[in-house]
């Protein structure tokens, strides 16, 4: 459960700057993400016993009825969806925008603030983690006001160059948006574990159907095949 630092206020009963303040001098955990605060519910409670700062039990009642957990990684693309994409221009910024237009994200998000912050992420270093593939804001999550994760796959129609850690062009992305941090890192493991199959990877290579693709992860996701 991610709070805002209004949140965290209410459930101390003070200000939001005593909140900000803890942050800066008294070691309260945060997440920063897209320029913005986020504490998490069970960090905040631990460090308000730790200190002896009194807290609202509410905090705790409230963070467990409302576990962080993410759906499997089939699940999130049947929300993302798996797009066949142009790299026109051959430049990353070109496909990084071509990307967020085609988002499904809720009306009120600033496309072109989350297009500024992917360039200014990728000038900082590549999101190519390798073999072709790039997980833009793979190390800063996208946290955005969403009701639910998802994951949208792009299969480019030409390889481009991200300067990715292996020098090989991307072909494919993976765009992960949550609303916390928590639930960006289990979308990762997801993601992860998926990328390891051969088979999947040469999916995204050949630029399959969307069928084939869902197919595989489909079956990488069945409990025979996770047991093996």
């Amino acid at each position: 459960m991610q709070l805002t630092v209004r949140q965290a206020a209410a459930y101390f009963g003070v200000d939001d700057q005593t909140v900000r303040k803890w942050i800066a001098d008294r070691d309260l955990p945060v997440h920063r993400a897209n320029e913005r605060l986020h504490l998490n519910a069970i960090e905040v409670w631990e460090w308000a016993i730790a200190r002896g700062v009194p807290v609202s039990r509410r905090l705790l009642e409230d963070a467990r009825r409302t576990p962080e957990h993410a759906p499997p990684l089939s699940e999130l693309l049947d929300r993302g969806g798996i797009h066949l994409t142009s790299s026109a221009g051959g430049e990353k910024a070109d496909v990084l925008a071509g990307v967020v237009a085609r988002l499904p994200l809720p009306p009120e998000v600033d496309r072109n603030f989350l297009l500024t912050v992917l360039e200014a992420r990728e000038a900082m270093g590549s999101t190519g983690i390798g073999d072709g593939i790039a997980i833009p804001h793979v190390r800063n999550p996208i946290l955005l006001h969403v009701k639910r994760p998802f994951v949208s796959l792009f299969l480019l129609d030409r390889p481009v160059d991200f300067d990715a850690i292996d020098g090989k062009p991307v072909h494919a992305l993976f765009v992960v948006v949550a609303p916390s941090v928590p639930v960006h890192l289990r979308v990762l493991a997801h993601l992860g574990h998926a990328l390891r199959d051969s088979k999947l990877r040469r999916l995204l290579v050949d630029r399959a159907s969307a069928d084939r693709i869902m197919e595989r992860i489909r079956e990488l996701e069945r409990p025979d095949h996770r047991a093996s």
